[in-house]
């Protein structure tokens, strides 16, 4: 029988000839548990991670980088290799995932994107099916301004009924945690003061943040969300900082790997994949719960080396961290590891080393296990899939990006229907588009770098991205050029 995958009130159930055959209490029994089964929505949990190449796991082809609990994951579901972030910067694309919306319709310069509570996003969305939903980890969308002032808006009010998180980076000049409405342990009666030079631990916290200890303290938060929520469904939104620049693993992960610190940050990461993943397990979860594994966008191919002028606050300066920390990137090319795999580019730019990420989906009785799709898709079609998942149809003017990717998660389709290009925030200059459709990627250069003219690629033939063929091809320039600009009038591309 074919698996069951509506979930909503008009979830329809297939019952086979075989079955009429049964005496009519068994045939009756059988029924009405399918039925309550197909209305039980799944829990949903993403994993977005930071900066992750689509080369740095080991299912994905990393030799010098272990990662057996992703690794796992992807054995028990599917993997996509054609999967774009909806941008290749952070702020941005995490605006893609949670709004369905391509964020270069805002035509905004930079990291500053913003999640308003005037939009609905996917745990807005969800709530109206009865999904409790966390926001826990990176955030990078925007809070209000003065921190001494209660209540700090964010996440909550955007749509989310639980936030612990960091607001930018694990590396950013606030060094704290905000939960819920606050600066997690704010001291009473003081003044909050970010760090600057000369001062390297804020004002007014009990609790800085310790930089090699963020993912272990975001994913003790995640598990006690889950065990909070075991009851009802629930929307983690879980966004872990690794292997984000600096590269700062906890001690007890720093040279387990062959590629250096960078290696040894992802493979933390794994383990705290691994975690979550167990407490879905303990809690009798995993069967019901659609997991969702990727990244924000390409690794960076170059280190970041600055610190706000003042020294990172670290549990354990062991294994000669906060000078390595400055140079893994280049250290782990050094020792063989390559970040985009043969992508080119990575972070920022249109190539597809910038966009292109891992993804991994398990839904156990809905995802064939260890199945393959190669179908072009973006991070906008969460949405309209989750959607897809609870039988609501999003509002018109909700997600207009965004386009089911269910029918090819279990195995009924081989693309995603409607879709026949992604359009990517190329960098965060606002004058570049990324438009993959098949073999073909075209580069729109606008605005400012209009001039320098649109770039072609086979990546068919040319993975790398190094022979431009918009002088070979005009009719196939002019075509994804007029389906970006087709786009860009028309405000949406979901019917």
């Amino acid at each position: 029988m074919k698996s069951i995958h509506a979930f909503g009130n008009n979830a329809i159930v297939s019952i086979p000839r075989n079955l009429l055959a049964l005496p009519i209490i068994v045939f009756l029994t059988l029924t009405i548990d399918l039925t309550v089964a197909a209305q039980e929505p799944p829990n949903i949990v993403v994993i977005f991670t930071d900066d992750l190449g689509i080369g740095d796991l080991s299912c994905f082809g990393a030799t010098k980088i272990s990662t057996p609990n992703i690794d796992g994951l992807a054995k028990q579901g599917m993997t996509i290799t054609e999967v774009h972030a909806a941008a290749s910067l952070c702020s941005p694309s995490r605006y893609g995932l949670l709004t369905g919306r391509s964020p270069w319709r805002l035509h905004k310069k930079g990291n500053g994107y913003r999640v308003n509570a005037d939009r609905m996003i996917i745990p807005s969305f969800l709530k109206e099916s009865g999904y409790k939903s966390a926001a826990i980890g990176k955030w990078h969308l925007g809070y209000s301004k003065d921190w001494n002032k209660q209540p700090i808006t964010g996440p909550l009010e955007a749509g989310f009924d639980y936030h612990f998180g960091v607001p930018s980076n694990h590396n950013d000049s606030t060094r704290v945690f905000i939960e819920n409405h606050d600066i997690y342990g704010r001291t009473p009666g003081k003044e909050y003061k970010s760090v600057n030079k000369g001062n390297d631990l804020p004002e007014g916290v009990d609790k800085p943040r310790v930089e090699d200890q963020v993912d272990t303290m975001l994913t003790r938060k995640a598990v006690e969300f889950i065990q909070r929520n075991k009851s009802n469904p629930f929307f983690l939104y879980f966004t872990p900082c690794a292997p984000h620049t600096h590269v700062t693993p906890a001690a007890a992960f720093r040279g387990t790997s062959q590629a250096g610190l960078y290696g040894d940050h992802i493979q933390e990461l794994d383990s705290h994949v691994g975690t979550i993943l167990k407490t879905l397990d303990e809690l009798n979860l995993a069967d019901n719960t659609l997991v969702i594994f990727t990244s924000d966008n390409g690794s960076t191919t170059k280190d970041f080396k600055g610190t706000q002028g003042v020294n990172l606050n670290l549990a354990d300066d062991s294994g000669d961290i906060r000078k390595l920390s400055k140079t893994a990137k280049a250290d782990a090319k050094k020792l063989g590891h390559v970040t985009n795999s043969q992508w080119r580019n990575g972070k920022g730019h249109p190539y597809e080393g910038g966009h292109r990420v891992p993804f991994i989906a398990r839904w156990p009785g809905q995802i064939e296990p260890n199945s393959k799709a190669e179908c072009t898709t973006n991070l906008t079609d969460l949405f309209a899939t989750f959607a897809d998942i609870v039988d609501r149809e999003p509002p018109n003017d909700v997600a207009e990006d965004s386009f089911s990717l269910l029918p090819v998660l279990t195995g009924n389709a081989d693309q995603v229907a409607g879709r026949d290009n992604v359009f990517i925030l190329g960098n965060g200059k606002d004058s570049a588009v990324a438009v993959c459709g098949g073999k073909w990627k075209l580069v729109v250069w606008y605005g400012d770098a209009k001039k320098q003219g649109h770039e072609l690629y086979d990546l068919s033939q040319d993975a790398g991205e190094q022979q431009d063929l918009a002088k070979d091809y005009p009719q196939v320039v002019k075509h994804l050029a007029d389906a970006y600009f087709a786009a860009d009038k028309a405000g949406r591309t979901r019917p």
